[in-house]
């Protein structure tokens, strides 16, 4: 347990070294704390021995070690007012009308990266866990068929499918009868790879017809199913941290596993805001970084998850205080909408 002063010390390093991206001399936060430079270097001595702070060879300040931070989120950490230009910003944005609830994903990915200069990271929901609503086929030549596929949250697939033979509109109307007399109604998930036994026995067009199709539509499930979109990844070289060619590599190494960001973004718990700091994220790409994620969700309907990847040196404050306000807004604008 650290007292009173050891916590506004650390929270004034911390918060300075945010704002100015130098290490933090004790000089520096006499005014600030109302103690002298020598009683401020003792506690900040007490505070590195402890793992709170680091310091780095070349200077005689301190820095946050990842200890240091995970304290200051945990403990210390207030929110950051927004300004009312902010906030007016983000109704602008957010009273967009859409028509997919995927497109609310982006807007509030787009709309958290303007605010917070880091590169934001969005990851869309699971697909296999949602229900089919509707499913439809249409004849576009002899040989090629377009699926139309729509979930309970809205999502909206399709995938165009050409046979080897041609198909008459009375097969194709057999196959709208069977697939949504079998199929609608239940997840994606519960009938995934098991179309056959749905639907085997029953399809008139032919077991060769339904395999190409089963095919087809299993792959645009699962090319599009938690889809990862990246917004502002140019912001974030013009942050001193990445001035350092091993942390660009790494950042740029981390944004192209695409698997990777998808597991981070999924990690944390429904509706909470989730912060990762360095080691506690599992992989070693990550080692310099934080993560911060929120997964949204509307009435019954997920939307995926929003998080930002920044330094460690993240201001906290405001991409919590932004993504609590865009939360907000989303529920009040889009709660009860029915996509």
């Amino acid at each position: 347990m650290l007292d009173d002063r050891k916590k506004k010390i650390l929270q004034a390093i911390v918060e300075e070294y945010i704002e100015k991206a130098e290490p933090v001399s004790s000089g520096s936060l006499v005014k600030a704390l109302n103690c002298s430079s020598a009683t401020i270097r003792n506690e900040m001595a007490e505070l590195e021995q402890a793992g709170y702070l680091d310091k780095p060879h070349t200077s005689a300040g301190r820095i946050p070690s990842q200890q240091g931070y995970r304290y200051y989120i945990d403990e210390l950490l207030t929110e950051d007012k927004l300004t009312k230009r902010e906030i007016e910003y983000i109704k602008s944005k957010l009273e967009t009308k859409v028509n997919e609830l995927e497109d609310l994903t982006k807007i509030a990915t787009t709309t958290l990266s303007e605010l917070t200069h880091y590169t934001t990271i969005a990851v869309g929901p699971n697909i296999e866990e949602h229900t089919i609503m509707d499913i439809k086929f249409v004849l576009l030549g002899s040989n090629v068929m377009m699926a139309i596929i729509l979930t309970e949250s809205g999502i909206i697939r399709e995938a165009i499918i050409k046979f080897d033979e041609d198909l008459t509109e009375e097969q194709v109307k057999n196959l709208n009868y069977i697939f949504v007399n079998k199929l609608v109604g239940k997840s994606i998930d519960e009938i995934n790879g098991s179309f056959e036994e749905y639907l085997g026995t029953e399809l008139k067009a032919g077991i060769k017809v339904i395999r190409k199709i089963i095919d087809e539509i299993n792959k645009v499930l699962k090319t599009t199913s938690n889809e990862v979109y990246l917004e502002g990844t140019n912001k974030s070289f013009d942050l001193p941290e990445f001035k350092k060619a091993e942390i660009a590599k790494d950042f740029m190494n981390a944004l192209d596993a695409k698997e990777l960001v998808a597991d981070v973004l999924n990690t944390g718990i429904a509706e909470d805001i989730n912060v990762y700091i360095g080691d506690e994220l599992s992989d070693e790409k990550l080692k310099n970084f934080s993560v911060i994620t929120f997964n949204h969700i509307l009435g019954d309907k997920d939307i995926g998850t929003i998080g930002i990847i920044g330094p460690k040196r993240m201001d906290y404050a405001k991409v919590i205080s932004v993504m609590k306000y865009i939360s907000k807004k989303l529920k009040e604008e889009y709660g009860d909408e029915d996509f």
